[in-house]
């Protein structure tokens, strides 16, 4: 089998995503997934497309991430992984669908508008 690639996004976060087969390592920009994502929950967050289709130690991944906050870049790489594992085996598209790893999560931060602390928030009103 040939290297597989996809891409994934989230919030500023990109995540180039390159699967093969292997042994089930996951690098990420050339570090141990367990040394560049220190918290169990974001290694969790990007282990759940392997571990729902029961392929955690068929493929290698490979991930180059750019941009967000660690959140972001692990929601990204989830999403590069399930799109990647889609393109190995269409027939796993229902099971990642209904899990909610395929869809593209369109929230973006809201831009700060000129005059104004932040992009909702107002300065104080005074009446007087």
């Amino acid at each position: 089998m040939e290297t597989i690639n996809a891409t994934g996004r989230r919030k500023t976060a990109v995540a180039r995503v390159y699967l093969s087969e292997g042994k089930g390592n996951i690098v990420v920009n050339k570090k141990a997934m367990e040394e560049y994502f220190s918290l169990a929950t974001l290694q969790y967050k990007v282990k759940q497309p392997l571990e729902l289709l029961g392929v955690a130690g068929q493929y290698d991944v490979k991930a180059i991430l750019d941009g967000g906050g660690f959140n972001g870049q692990a929601e990204a790489l989830r999403l590069g992984i399930s799109r990647a594992l889609v393109k190995i085996n269409a027939e796993d598209k229902p099971a990642l669908r209904a899990a909610g790893f395929i869809t593209r999560d369109p929230r973006e931060v809201e831009r700060k508008k000129p005059g104004q602390p932040g992009a909702r928030k107002r300065f104080q009103f005074s009446k007087r």
